[in-house]
């Protein structure tokens, strides 16, 4: 029964790992659940003594029940017995859980499908481990199944797992192995909890006793230093980090089988790059205007009322980069003038997998090598069989030269862009639907209505940029828009599509990255220009990024405001107030990347000015490598500033005169009415101690005080300070009236500087820096410490044999 309960300990501690995934506690609760319902299931299996085979399948039965009652009892008969319609129920949740995991980003609401997912799976991992741990006895294999919940967040999420989180987990799973450890030593025989401040046991008389707590200690030590080791190493060495330091920016995991393509999450990737601690240059490319440009990789076409997601990209053999130009740009009519660029691009070989090509817009023809095929409706560049890190190409556009006279002379073209453009889900808030009206209640046309919404986003609507929230859900979104109004450009670029929509504008979700920063003669991207950004439709010159989301300073640094969303010059004299705690109209004026050296490192101190970011981010080695080095001193000098500390307070004691007769006070009570004979004697036993000169528990003072003397050979005065002291303890412990007691702190230092003449310099040192005393405090805590889990451990839930006979 002790394995049972160990095994649901250890399971449920292993699920703390699980926090970071999800929002509020409904899993935690819907999970603790399960696994005392396995533990149940495992404690009726143990006292019914069923085989090994059958415990799993009770667990199981109860698991069922258990999730019937918790999700499902409307439908079951008695509200725990499970029915047709009650499985029916349960799995439309487990249907529902899965979609809703895919599509949320992490942490995911906790929804009614998602709890059950959860709890449902941490019931299968607590059923393995009791298999292994209480009926096959394989406590060790038992960690496997507990490794599987360690893995979960270490796959999704970008953070490293969070060392309380470990600790508790690696904490549940060596008391596993501890109680699997003394159920195999408790077969020899009936194990009795010792207590090491005693010198004998009690045993049951007629039966032989095991003795265990010498291995528990030894086990306990063992597994809680490896703990200790495994948190505080990895978190005093420097990062050592592979040549591939990071996962290009929405970089997907290769392609699938044939002629399919496997499309990653864009949004979930988006994040992890912009939160990368270190800049990692992504490409470089050089252009005959030699203007900074965004990149775009994915464009997303649906949106769900969650998120935006992204169509299956299409390209027949006809469209292969390498048959001529690539189809027409959807909604450029040929009277409109356009700007011819050629853009020769560098992609940088550590990049992760990624089998779409980052490109300006609109790409007209693609020099690569390799089988690349452009989709149709979006011009997006992929490939089911080539990568693209590594590659070079070179890229011609053909760039409409929009301004906002020809914006507002298209308004009278309908758009002919696919109707998915413009869908937006019935259950959309209707006053999000409220506010995409009033924003634009005065926009003379869709451009007009197109810049207005921008416009609150950059200036009007006191947005500010934090890369502190996620969520992509209908009350997220809600959350954005009309309170929080907080974000990076995900969560930008998404809610001016939304509002674009509401306002019959077809509109998309780019995502890529902006043009980068000007080094030498090349523009160099890295991820932190991790991008995204709104492209809306206008008949006659077709899709245009918009630039909802602030930048310089305050917000994406690399970010550029394009020229045509610009609103017309003011008359002289006529100024605009902005609004407060807008963002800087600076934010909304077009950027000459030529101007500056290194726009990201204006923007670094920018934030450093306003407290948004620590001095520095990205410490250099060296300086790691101090830190470490000083934060490992200063733990190797507690021991010693704790003895230095203690070796003060009894100093200050030796000083006290005590002369106050005790004739009718017991030991006890004349030794607290003379403290500074305590302090004085237990600054001796610490010197001895430290030294090596430990006294024997049999010892009493004027024998130690005799031995002392003849063995190091005092001289008159060491030894009689060393008798003064034992005469004066023993005076205080047996003596009815002690008399008067003089200060001891002349003695004892005499006595001290006596001890360290007779021992090496390296003991001396020692004595110093790692007192032997204090280390046994410590350790006498810890030892303490494992004697209340030995306490825990004996805990019975069965009656002993004498409950049973009374």
């Amino acid at each position: 029964m002790r394995l049972t309960i160990a095994s649901a300990a250890a399971t449920f501690t292993a699920a703390f790992l699980l926090y970071p995934l999800f929002e509020g506690g409904a899993w935690f609760w819907s999970s603790l659940g399960a696994v005392l319902a396995v533990m149940a299931a495992g404690l009726l299996s143990s006292r019914l003594s069923l085989p090994a085979w059958a415990a799993p399948l009770i667990a199981v039965a109860a698991t069922w029940i258990y999730l019937t009652v918790a999700f499902t009892s409307d439908e079951a008969w008695a509200l725990m017995v499970p029915t047709k319609e009650s499985v029916i129920e349960m799995v439309r949740l487990l249907a529902v859980g899965w979609a809703d995991i895919q599509r949320f980003a992490a942490p995911v609401p906790t929804t009614e499908g998602i709890s059950m997912l959860t709890a449902g799976g941490v019931a299968l991992i607590a059923i393995a481990v009791d298999l292994f741990a209480a009926r096959l006895r394989r406590a060790a294999l038992a960690g496997l199944p507990l490794l599987a919940l360690a893995t979960v967040p270490a796959t999704i999420l970008p953070d490293p797992i969070s060392w309380p989180a470990f600790i508790i987990a690696a904490l549940g799973f060596v008391s596993l192995l501890i109680a699997d450890g003394r159920e195999r030593v408790g077969h020899w025989g009936r194990a009795v909890l010792i207590r090491r401040t005693r010198a004998a046991t009690s045993e049951t008389p007629g039966r032989a006793s095991a003795d265990t707590s010498g291995l528990r200690l030894s086990g306990k030590r063992i597994g809680f230093a490896a703990i200790v080791l495994a948190v505080l190493v990895p978190a005093m060495l420097p990062v050592m980090e592979p040549v591939s330091l990071f996962s290009f920016g929405v970089g997907g995991r290769g392609p699938g089988p044939g002629n399919s393509i496997s499309i990653p999450n864009p949004i979930a990737n988006l994040k992890g790059q912009l939160e990368l601690p270190e800049r990692r240059t992504v490409l470089t490319y050089t252009n005959n205007d030699d203007a900074a440009r965004y990149l775009r990789i994915y464009a997303l076409d649906t949106f769900d009322g969650q998120q935006f997601g992204m169509t299956q990209p299409k390209g027949s053999p006809d469209n292969r980069t390498d048959n001529g130009p690539l189809p027409e740009p959807p909604g450029l009519a040929e009277r409109t003038k356009t700007e011819n660029v050629v853009t020769n691009i560098q992609i940088s070989d550590e990049i992760a997998r990624l089998s779409f090509l980052p490109l300006p817009y609109p790409p007209r023809e693609i020099r690569v090598d390799g089988d690349w095929r452009a989709d149709v409706d979006t011009l997006m560049v992929f490939s089911t069989g080539d990568q693209a890190a590594g590659l070079e190409y070179q890229v011609a556009t053909s760039e409409p030269e929009a301004t906002p006279d020809l914006l507002e002379s298209l308004d009278g073209n309908p758009p002919q862009a696919s109707e998915r453009y413009l869908q937006v889900p019935d259950n959309l808030p209707p006053d999000i639907r409220t506010l995409a009206q009033d924003l634009t209640a005065d926009a003379t046309s869709s451009y007009d209505a197109a810049v207005k919404l921008q416009e609150f986003f950059t200036k009007t609507g006191n947005f500010t940029y934090t890369l502190r929230t996620q969520g992509h859900s209908n009350s997220a979104l809600r959350d954005f828009l009309m309170r929080d109004r907080a974000g990076y450009c995900e969560q930008f670029a998404a809610s001016m599509a939304v509002l674009a929509r509401l306002n019959g504008i077809p509109a998309r979700v780019a995502i890529g990255y902006t043009g980068g920063t000007k080094v030498g003669d090349r523009w160099e991207v890295g991820t932190n220009d991790s991008h995204s950004w709104p492209e809306l439709y206008f008949e006659g010159v077709g899709w245009l990024p918009f630039e909802p989301t602030p930048s310089g300073a305050l917000g994406q640094g690399s970010a550029r405001v394009p020229e045509y969303t610009q609103p017309a010059p003011r008359p002289t004299g006529e100024t605009s107030t902005p609004t407060p705690g807008a963002s800087s109209s600076s934010a909304d004026e077009p950027v000459d990347p030529r101007n500056q050296s290194n726009p990201r490192q204006a923007d670094r101190e920018g934030l450093i000015a306003t407290g948004g970011l620590p001095p520095d981010d990205s410490m250099p080695l060296i300086a790691q490598i101090g830190i470490g080095a000083g934060a490992l001193l200063l733990l190797l000098l507690v021991p010693a500033g704790v003895r230095l500390v203690t070796r003060n307070r009894r100093v200050r004691t030796l000083g006290w005169k005590v002369s106050e007769p005790a004739d009718e006070l017991t030991a006890a009570v004349v030794s607290k009415a003379h403290p500074s004979v305590a302090a004085a004697w237990a600054e001796l036993d610490d010197v001895l101690y430290d030294y090596g000169m430990a006294r024997e528990p049999s010892e009493t003072p004027r024998a130690l005080a005799r031995r002392l003397t003849q063995q190091y050979e005092f001289d008159a005065g060491s030894a009689a300070a060393i008798s003064a002291i034992a005469s004066a303890v023993e005076r205080v412990l047996f003596a009815r009236d002690p008399g008067r007691i003089e200060p001891m702190g002349k003695d004892l230092r005499t006595v001290r500087q006596a001890l360290a003449a007779t021992v090496s310099r390296g003991r001396r040192v020692r004595a110093v820096l790692l007192p032997p005393s204090t280390l046994r405090r410590i350790r006498g805590v810890g030892e303490r410490l494992l004697d209340g889990f030995d306490l825990l451990e004996n805990i019975r839930l069965r009656r002993t044999a004498a409950q049973k006979e009374s």
